[in-house]
């Protein structure tokens, strides 16, 4: 492990995660380079930013389940690789079904350079203390279209209120969203800023 880094379930207890690059289950339909293991690491500054989070979260009656956070540089090459092959509709459907998978890195739904690189952006949604379920969202992580956007139409009063809550509780903790990906939000201040990490998640 990278000084500085940590593995996020070891120093955020009641935090659940499904590390979803480390799987199948994700858009490219295969385990993506450097994710070795289903775990989520951090920066130290991340996790301090997401114990608060969680504390947060907890007094609206919410969990935070992770997605991702810290992502091997490999890991962003692969999905450029990726976008730049030849569609074999796999994952299209699911995750991508009104675009091309090369408009991937045109669109807004990805960078050749990512935050994610420098450990201070994660990807995350809610869950209900009481029932152990996920918030209702109207979209799942990475979901490529309008519909992930922050303010989409189309989306239920229910879902939209769960993203207003998700946003609140993480922009009052220092983080900042992205208007693309009602999922993901990223450290205002950042300790690597102009450092990006490609240490393999072990």
């Amino acid at each position: 492990m990278e000084t500085g880094f940590v593995f996020l379930d070891e120093v955020l207890s009641g935090v659940r995660w499904d590390a979803k690059y480390a799987t199948w289950d994700n858009f490219t339909g295969t385990p993506v380079d450097g994710y070795e293991v289903n775990r989520i690491v951090g920066s130290d500054a991340l996790a301090d930013a997401l114990l608060e989070a969680k504390t947060r979260a907890a007094a609206v009656g919410f969990g935070l389940l992770l997605w991702d956070a810290y992502r091997p540089q490999r890991a962003v090459d692969r999905f450029l690789e990726w976008s730049g092959q030849p569609e074999n509709g796999r994952t299209k459907a699911r995750f991508y079904p009104n675009i091309d998978r090369a408009e991937m890195f045109t669109t807004g739904y990805g960078r050749p350079k990512s935050g994610y690189s420098r450990g201070s952006a994660v990807d995350l949604t809610l869950y209900r203390l009481d029932t152990g379920d996920l918030a209702a969202m109207g979209g799942g992580h990475d979901f490529m279209d309008e519909r992930s956007h922050h303010g989409a139409r189309g989306v239920s009063g229910i879902e939209a209120q769960n993203r207003r809550s998700l946003c609140s509780i993480m922009e009052r903790r220092g983080f900042q969203g992205y208007d693309y990906e009602w999922w993901h939000y990223a450290r205002r201040d950042e300790p690597y800023p102009d450092t990006y990490f490609d240490f393999r998640i072990l």
